[in-house]
């Protein structure tokens, strides 16, 4: 079974930054695209990053474009998200996940991770 376990969410001001963590286990982490979702309250959850297995190809929501950055180190089975410029809006739960097929594609929809973290909270103060 396929776990992935979230890290390094926090409080912080505006304009802060963080870096969140995502180790998989198993042993195919390197043959699937990773993505990172997000969920505020009251709200659906909604796409943030994704990466293709590689890392050679990356996909970004409207609103994290240029201020958040998806990366990977296969090495380590570790998918992260440098999050810069923090805003209140930015405040959420935040999972990663794995697409549910083997490709080299990047994935935007829900439906397409059939493997989801707990979450990890990024709380921004203004």
């Amino acid at each position: 079974q396929v776990q992935l376990s979230e890290s390094g969410g926090g409080l912080v001001q505006t304009g802060d930054s963080l870096r969140l963590s995502c180790r998989v286990s198993g042993r195919t982490f390197d043959w699937y695209t990773m993505g990172w979702f997000r969920q505020a309250p009251g709200k659906e959850r909604e796409f943030v990053a994704s990466i293709n297995r590689d890392g050679g190809s990356v996909s970004y929501a409207d609103a994290v474009k240029g201020r958040f950055t998806i990366s990977r180190v296969n090495a380590e089975k570790t998918v992260y998200l440098q999050l810069n410029s923090l805003q209140p809006a930015d405040t959420a739960l935040y999972y990663c996940a794995r697409a549910y097929a083997v490709s080299s594609r990047v994935y935007l929809q829900r439906h397409e991770y059939d493997f989801w973290g707990q979450g990890t909270q990024v709380t921004v103060s203004s």
